[in-house]
């Protein structure tokens, strides 16, 4: 009895001890280490799993040490295995946290709440599918260590490396969707694909990564519904990333007037619009004629913004506003159906009555700067280079 009342003293000692010296650990790593951002995650993240790991080893040299006395007893073995366990699963709750600590300060040098924070999107969307990674490999060797402490377990190796062949077979049949997810988020989170935050359309749906893990990503649309697919989606159907090499975009706003459209007018009520507007980046303002048949001529409004939420807005806007316009200034310009009657020669009226002012036209060397989507500008110029096709560009 004596004995017994040694050893759980023994234990209570050792755990104090550990418990005292973890502390003074922390203090002195929470004094001296004020101004490094790794030590104080050190300190708040990694402090609880120190002490617990810390403890349990300590009580476990503790125990093994003082009962000598039950060498042989199946109680002092049972006791010994438990607590072995019981430290290699603090010790990697220990060396995940610190792995944690090490992403934690990693990510806090890149910040994603900046215009331009491509780079630390694509760090981020990196580091977290890593951390992802990792925990599931700490916890998987964790369980085999665990599991290889129990004899029957290594008695019955032999046999399951015999039959490796053949399980190996049967198990990569079995998770080939699974595994193929997981290489295709690694393959998103190191190709620069997509990132988190990202702005994308997918299945007709527009909206932004809200989550990425190495077996689904999570696209919030923009009405606050969550789109869930498959990583490997993204890696074997087409998709759009409004973002990937900067947030500003280009969108349209199209019309079908009359024919009687007073063009250039029209192009510069737009201008008037967006310069008057938060919205608009500055970048890109055209008004073109893309279309004129059917009987209408069809007006197509590109405009720029710095980022897609703007440009969604700013396009509700120029649709507006310019819908208006033509309905108070312009009804003549409303789509209409044409039929003209002539007299009894085919003689039609616009035939023979002449215009009270002859319309202004611009020459081909004339052509205004908004009225141009390749040229005029210094982005339009630098979309002309980008679009030149190899001949082009060689003549």
């Amino acid at each position: 009895m004596q004995s017994y009342l040694e050893t759980a003293v023994a234990a209570f000692v050792a755990a104090a001890v550990a418990l005292f010296l973890v502390e003074i650990v922390h203090r002195l790593t929470r004094r001296f280490g004020r101004r490094s951002q790794l030590l104080t995650e050190l300190t708040d993240h990694a402090h609880r799993p120190f002490q617990v790991a810390g403890t349990v080893l300590a009580v476990q040299f503790a125990v093994r040490f003082s009962t000598g006395y039950a060498v042989g007893q199946p109680w002092r073995r049972q006791l010994l295995h438990l607590l072995v366990l019981a430290v290699i699963a603090t010790a990697a709750w220990l060396v995940a946290a610190l792995l944690i600590v090490v992403e934690d300060t990693a990510l806090a040098r890149f910040r994603v709440d900046v215009p331009d924070n491509r780079h630390a999107r694509r760090v981020r969307t990196q580091v977290v599918m890593l951390r992802r990674l990792t925990i599931a490999v700490i916890v998987i060797l964790t369980v085999g260590v665990m599991l290889m402490t129990f004899p029957s377990v290594r008695g019955i190796g032999a046999g399951v490396l015999t039959s490796a062949g053949v399980v190996g077979v049967v198990a990569a049949l079995a998770a080939q969707s699974l595994l193929g997810n997981v290489f295709a988020g690694l393959q998103l989170a190191f190709s620069d694909a997509v990132r988190l935050d990202d702005v994308v359309v997918v299945e007709g749906e527009w909206g932004r990564i809200e989550e990425l893990t190495l077996s689904y990503v999570v696209v919030q649309i923009w009405d606050d519904r969550r789109l869930i697919l498959p990583t490997s989606y993204f890696t074997s159907k087409p998709f759009q990333n409004w973002t990937r090499t900067e947030s500003a975009v280009l969108g349209t706003a199209e019309f079908d007037v009359d024919w009687s459209v007073p063009v250039q007018t029209m192009r510069e009520e737009l201008r008037r619009l967006v310069e008057g507007t938060e919205l608009w980046d500055g970048r890109v303002c055209v008004l073109q004629v893309t279309d004129a048949t059917g009987g209408m001529v069809r007006m197509r409004a590109l405009v720029s913004a710095g980022d897609a939420g703007s440009l969604w807005d700013l396009r509700c806007l120029v649709r507006e506003h310019l819908v208006a316009w033509v309905r108070d200034n312009r009804p003549t310009v409303m789509p209409r159906m044409r039929t003209e009657l002539g007299d009894a020669n085919s003689n039609l009226p616009w035939q023979w009555v002449q215009p009270r002012r002859p319309a202004r036209r611009l020459s081909d060397t004339e052509a205004p700067d908004d009225a141009r989507v390749f040229g005029g500008s210094d982005d339009g110029d630098a979309r002309s280079e980008a679009f030149v096709g190899p001949e082009e560009s060689r003549t």
